[in-house]
C-alpha cells in the first residue's frame, strides 16, 4: 500500500460505512442469542441455496487470478466449490450452536465495603478485516462478529471480488430476514486499496483489525494503523522427529502437515530431525517425494535421500521461507536443543509440532518454546479454530497481546466492569 494521496470520495464512503457498522453494532450488542443464531442458520441456508451463483461468481476470480500466474497453493486458497460451500455453512451451524460469549460472568466478587464488583463480556462493537484470497474468511469473519454481538467491515483484496460481492449480499439478505440491520456485515472492496488504509484510519469508528494474509499486507498493517490491530497468520511452522519417533507416525504427520493444503498458514514449511533418527528419514522423504514436495536439504538429509528422490541445496533463505506451495526444508540436528534453537530462531510463532514417543523430550520441547500452538504427536493442520471447537476462526493471532491463537468468539469480545452499591461513596 503506498503512501499516496487516497480521494475525497472514498475517504468518505468508507467512513461512511464504518459509521453504519458503528451504529449497527449497537442492535448486535443487545440482541439475543435467539436471535443471532436465527441469523446464523439464515446465512448458513443462504449460502447453500446460492451455491450456485457463489461458485459462478469464484470461478472468474480463479480464472483471472490463474491467469495472473497466482501459485497453486494460493489458487487452491481462492477457490471454492459446492461442496466446500457446504463445509463453510456448517461452520456457520456450529457458531449457532456454541453458547453466547456476551454477557459472561468472567470475575466477581464482593469487596470489604460491599460493593458488589462483576467483569463481564461485551462485544468489541466493530470489527474491521483486511485479508486476501480468502472468500471463507468473508463467511468465517461475518459469522463469529456475529454471534460475538460485533459488526464487521470486510476488505477482501482484488483476487475475490467477485466472490465477495455475491457473499456478502447473501449474508445481508440473511441478516435482515431476520430482522438485523443488512450493516451489521459490509465490505468495502469496491474502493480498493485506498479504501484498506481508510479502514486502517478509522480510529473512533473501528475498534479493532484484524488483517490475514501474507507477511506484507500484515505487516503494513500493524505498522500503519491508528486503530489497534491484532497480528495474526503468517506461519513458518516446523516439524521435528525426535531421536525415538516411531517411523509410521513420523511419515503420517510430516505428510499430513505439509501437503494436506500448501496455501495455509499451518502447513510445515520445516522439517528437523534428531541424528539418531536419521535411520527414518528416507522414507519420510521418499513419502514426501511421492506426494509431489521439493525437498530443499541441508548436506546430511541429502546423503541420506534415496537415489530416486531429487532435492535441492538449502539456503538460508530456505529456512525463514513461509512456501505456501509443496515445498519444504530439511535439516538434520544433533539433538532436540539445537531444534529448539533453530526453531526460535527462524519460526514466525505460529505452530510447532514434535513426534516422539519419550514424554521428558515432549515436555522439553513444549516448555521451551513460545508459540501460538505446540503439538505433540499431531499434524500442524489442527491449528485451527474448527478443529479446536471454537467454531470458524477469524484469523490465527501470533501475537501476545489480549488474543493468542486462534481467535474465536471470546477473542472477539472486552470486558465491562459493573459495580452494584448501596449509596457507596469514596472517603
Amino acid at each position: 500500500m503506498t503512501d499516496t494521496a487516497i480521494s475525497a470520495d472514498v475517504e468518505a464512503a468508507v467512513l461512511e460505512a464504518c459509521q453504519r457498522a458503528k451504529v449497527a453494532s449497537r442492535s448486535l450488542a443487545t440482541a439475543t442469542r435467539i436471535t443471532k443464531d436465527a441469523a446464523l442458520h439464515a446465512m448458513a441456508d443462504g449460502l447453500v441455496a446460492d451455491a450456485a451463483r457463489i461458485v459462478a461468481a469464484n470461478a472468474k476470480d480463479v480464472d483471472r487470478e490463474r491467469e495472473g500466474g497466482m501459485s497453486p497453493g494460493l489458487l487452491d486458497r481462492l477457490t471454492l466449490t459446492e461442496e466446500r460451500i457446504a463445509t463453510i455453512a456448517d461452520a456457520l451451524r456450529f457458531l449457532a450452536s456454541l453458547p453466547d460469549p456476551v454477557g459472561e460472568i468472567r470475575r466477581g466478587s464482593t469487596l470489604p465495603n460491599g460493593l458488589r464488583l462483576t467483569q463481564k463480556a461485551v462485544p468489541m462493537g466493530v470489527v474491521g478485516m483486511i485479508y486476501e484470497a480468502r472468500p471463507n474468511v468473508t463467511v468465517d469473519a461475518a459469522g463469529l462478529a456475529l454471534k460475538s454481538g460485533n459488526a464487521a467491515v470486510l476488505r477482501g483484496g482484488s483476487a475475490a471480488a467477485e466472490s465477495n460481492e455475491v457473499i456478502v449480499a447473501v449474508l445481508q439478505d440473511a441478516l435482515e430476514s431476520v430482522g438485523l440491520p443488512r450493516d451489521c456485515v459490509q465490505s468495502i472492496d469496491a474502493y480498493g486499496r485506498e479504501g484498506a488504509r481508510v479502514l486502517m484510519h478509522a480510529r473512533g469508528l473501528v475498534d479493532v483489525l484484524v488483517p490475514r494474509g501474507g507477511r506484507g499486507l500484515i505487516q503494513t498493517v500493524v505498522r500503519e494503523s491508528t486503530v489497534p490491530a491484532i497480528e495474526t497468520g503468517e506461519g513458518n511452522c516446523h516439524v521435528y522427529l525426535d531421536a525415538d519417533a516411531p517411523l509410521e507416525r513420523c511419515i503420517d504427520i510430516v505428510v499430513n502437515s505439509k501437503t494436506h493444503r500448501v496455501g495455509v498458514c499451518n502447513a510445515a514449511e520445516t522439517l528437523l530431525v534428531h541424528k539418531d533418527a536419521e535411520d527414518k528419514l528416507p522414507a519420510v522423504l521418499a513419502a514426501l517425494h511421492e506426494a509431489g514436495v521439493t525437498l530443499h536439504v541441508d548436506d546430511a538429509a541429502a546423503d541420506l535421500a534415496p537415489d530416486n528422490v531429487p532435492t535441492v541445496p538449502a539456503t538460508e533463505e530456505d529456512w525463514a521461507t513461509e512456501y505456501l506451495s509443496m515445498d519444504l526444508a530439511v535439516r538434520v540436528v544433533e539433538n532436540i536443543d539445537e531444534a529448539i534453537a533453530h526453531i526460535r530462531r527462524y519460526s514466525t510463532g505460529h505452530t510447532e509440532a514434535i513426534v516422539t514417543d519419550d514424554i521428558n523430550a515432549a515436555e522439553h520441547f513444549v516448555s521451551h518454546l513460545d508459540s501460538a500452538a505446540v503439538m505433540v504427536n499431531a499434524s500442524t493442520r489442527f491449528t485451527d479454530g474448527g478443529e479446536f471447537g471454537l467454531g470458524a476462526e477469524i484469523g490465527i493471532s501470533t501475537q501476545k497481546l489480549h488474543a493468542r491463537g486462534p481467535m474465536g468468539l471470546a477473542e472477539l469480545t472486552t470486558t465491562t466492569w459493573v459495580v452494584y452499591g448501596d449509596g457507596h461513596v469514596r472517603g
